[in-house]
């Protein structure tokens, strides 16, 4: 499929998303959240794919959604309009049968893509762009990004799930203080904050996200990532005893899977492994 609204690119088993609107900071239309849904999709399909890193032209991420879909939002009537059947509407629930209802919605159906999804944020990450990244699994910074929820200075709320994932990812006092300020914060501070995994030189962003990629798809089992991905966010909805339940059945899977006996026999004969995700 040709896109409009973004770039697709597959390489050494990494699929890389760059949304594509530079001229408008990559900013959220419909019809790119269709497109990068899409996407998402053909990267986890494809065998030739393992890792996928989203990122965004130009100089910044995503400026979050398209000011004249926001201008003509606030002069319609919303009163009578369903906003779960809107979401339907607009983009499809992710339809794997055995991935949580919570990881079926717009944005939150990145945790349900059973690869490692690393966010490479090369710049602006406001609104709507503020919230792609939390969804993502890893999230590398450029020294010059800049990250603002913005919500509140628009007149609105903690939309796409923020007000449940970013507490789980920085603390309940950080979560509200970005929430109620809406300030905009420097690649540094989300690193101590914890929203960022790594900051690293701007012209070397998409190199070392690609680096940390290509450990992924060359190091480790396909099927580990694929298992541990959904055992750690499904734990979120969890206690312990039934982590642990989850985490021994799987193991038993493990154990009789040929990912398994590479795992064994590369590390017993000092070679790199051959992983087939199976």
């Amino acid at each position: 499929m040709s896109y409009e609204t973004i770039i697709y690119d597959v390489d050494q088993y990494i699929a890389t998303i760059s949304l594509n609107r530079p001229t408008r900071m990559n900013a959220i239309t419909q019809e790119m959240d269709r497109e990068l849904f899409d996407a998402m999709q053909s990267a986890e399909s494809s065998n030739d794919v393992r890792v996928i890193i989203l990122t965004g032209s130009g100089r910044g991420f995503c400026a979050g959604a398209d000011m004249s879909n926001l201008s003509a939002a606030s002069g319609a009537d919303w009163s009578t309009v369903d906003m779960d059947e809107l979401e339907r509407e607009l983009l499809p629930s992710h339809s794997r049968a055995d991935a949580r209802g919570d990881f079926q919605k717009t944005y939150s159906y990145f945790p349900a893509i059973e690869k490692p999804i690393i966010a490479a944020i090369n710049g602006a990450s406001v609104g709507l762009g503020f919230v792609l990244p939390l969804y993502c699994d890893i999230r590398f910074a450029s020294e010059k990004a800049r990250f603002g929820t913005a919500f509140a200075q628009r007149g609105l709320i903690a939309e796409h799930g923020v007000s449940w994932m970013l507490p789980r990812i920085v603390g309940l006092s950080n979560a509200l203080d970005l929430l109620y300020s809406a300030r905009l914060i420097d690649a540094e501070e989300a690193l101590k904050m914890g929203l960022v995994n790594r900051v690293v030189r701007h012209e070397d962003l998409l190199a070392e996200a690609k680096e940390y990629a290509t450990l992924l798809a060359t190091t480790v089992s396909p099927r580990s990532l694929r298992v541990i991905k959904k055992q750690v966010y499904n734990s979120l909805f969890s206690d312990l005893g039934e982590a642990i339940e989850s985490a021994n059945e799987e193991m038993m899977l493990s154990l009789q899977c040929d990912d398994f006996k590479e795992g064994v026999a590369h590390f017993v004969e000092k070679r790199p492994p051959n992983f087939t995700g199976n």
